[in-house]
């Protein structure tokens, strides 16, 4: 396995335990004690996730994940002693493609970075039945891992991409927010719904001409969320 995982922490015993259960994984891992730091690995390194703490010195991890999003669709997981929903949507808001508190078994991170690698490499990797996917002004382009609204392309993290892309390989199916959930981000046991409504918004926010009145991703009320593909 050559997969190299950023781990920004700023307390190192934590840091090196999360290290410690990832090189017995068989992942490469380089560690990060603060945001300035993690910003000159990443340009170095070119990691395919980052874990990432919000609370660190000289650059905070808000504004670390902020940074790299704006580069990178790479996958980050972010970690927090904060409990409060408002500070997980935050972090989703922002562009992480995951959120975690403390205290977390090394065994639950692990279990979600695989998730998220899986998917990832899914994603990026090239693959000889990749299609792109029409829906009037929608494109959705699997090889290229990119959206477009009339011709005009679109910025998507990855985990936006995955989401609007199986959606709408799935027309007209309703899913509830827990099956989402588990399709998406790769598991039904660990992690916050709080993700799929966060990011169907951000979604919307980018597709659609009226996000109050989308025409992609309907909500069907008491069940879960359909991709419509583009009926009014």
């Amino acid at each position: 396995m050559d997969e190299t995982i950023l781990i920004v922490e700023d307390e190192k015993e934590l840091g090196e335990l999360v290290r410690d259960y990832l090189k017995v994984e068989g992942y490469n891992v380089i560690l990060a004690f603060d945001g300035a730091e993690a910003l000159n690995v990443f340009q170095r390194e070119a990691p395919l996730l980052i874990v990432l703490d919000i609370m660190l010195p000289k650059i905070d991890g808000i504004e670390v994940c902020r940074t790299i999003r704006s580069k990178s669709n790479v996958p980050i997981l972010l970690v927090s002693a904060k409990k409060s929903e408002t500070d997980k949507i935050i972090g989703l808001g922002i562009g992480a493609d995951d959120y975690i508190t403390k205290p977390f078994s090394p065994g639950e991170l692990v279990a979600r970075i695989k998730a998220h690698l899986r998917r990832y490499n899914h994603y990026s990797s090239p693959k000889e039945i990749k299609k792109t996917l029409a829906f009037g002004e929608l494109e959705i382009d699997e090889k290229g891992f990119m959206i477009k609204i009339a011709g005009i392309p679109v910025d998507f993290s990855a985990k936006e991409f995955q989401l609007l892309h199986f959606l709408a390989t799935n027309k007209g199916q309703v899913f509830s927010k827990e099956q989402l959930f588990d399709k998406v981000w790769g598991y039904d046991s660990y992690g916050d719904m709080n993700a799929v409504t966060v990011y169907v918004r951000k979604i919307r926010e980018k597709i659609e001409g009226n996000p109050s009145k989308p025409k992609y991703i309907k909500t069907v009320w008491g069940v879960g969320y359909k991709f419509d593909g583009g009926t009014s």
